[in-house]
């Protein structure tokens, strides 16, 4: 039986969709650099770091550090441009429902997301009532799929690994919850996040009680 203590939670796709803002914001770099970037290219960017989006941007071409640093912030000026708009109204259905459930149960919450921005977003939202630790993409040198953002949010929480479960919408997000050694909710699609313990479509459809339930069967 699983002690399941903690729920590290993904940011983008899983508590409010900003995906669409970092499409944008790289479709308008890549036009104006002369790059090909459709949204199908886009889905290979779920749920990694700024840099290694900007390489699979680029699929192969070269540039110098200093163009790649000045392509990032301009990206980074782009989608934080759109970030200002955002308001409570842009939390995804079942998102706050949930982390409001967690919360009653005992159970600790903390986001976890590769954005560097996440702490601006989750003040757009008011989501740092509801949370009890946030870990962005500065507090690690490794992004998904490798394990430390997820290590250093347990450590935060004062938690084992073997005592969280993730929860994520990008496979990358999956892997590296695999490779911290904790157990994962993947939401949406199971040719995207198959690999975790248990899929569900959106958080709507993931009461808090049953999620606890599922897991402490493990």
């Amino acid at each position: 039986m699983a002690m399941i203590r903690a729920f590290l939670f993904d940011l983008d796709g899983v508590l409010t969709d900003t995906s669409e803002f970092h499409y944008r914001a790289w479709q308008r770099l890549a036009d104006e650099e002369g790059l090909p970037f459709t949204r199908k290219d886009n889905e290979a960017l779920r749920g990694v770091g700024r840099r290694e989006s900007l390489d699979i941007l680029l699929q192969g071409k070269r540039i110098s550090e200093a163009t790649a640093q000045a392509w990032m912030e301009r990206k980074n000026r782009y989608y934080v441009e759109q970030v200002q708009k955002i308001t409570e109204d842009n939390l995804l259905p079942g998102a706050l429902q949930m982390l409001k459930q967690l919360r009653r149960s005992g159970i600790k919450v903390c986001i976890a997301s590769a954005s560097k921005n996440a702490p601006q977003v989750i003040e757009r939202l008011n989501l740092a009532p509801y949370i009890d630790a946030l870990v962005d993409g500065s507090a690690v040198s490794r992004s998904k799929p490798a394990p430390d953002l997820f290590l250093v949010a347990a450590d935060r929480l004062g938690v084992r690994p073997e005592e969280c479960v993730v929860v994520e919408d990008a496979a990358a997000g999956i892997e590296a919850a695999i490779a911290a050694g904790m157990y994962s909710l993947g939401i949406g699609p199971s040719e995207r996040v198959g690999d975790a313990d248990l899929v569900r479509p959106n958080l709507a459809n993931a009461p808090a009680a049953e999620i606890l339930e599922f897991f402490a069967r493990k």
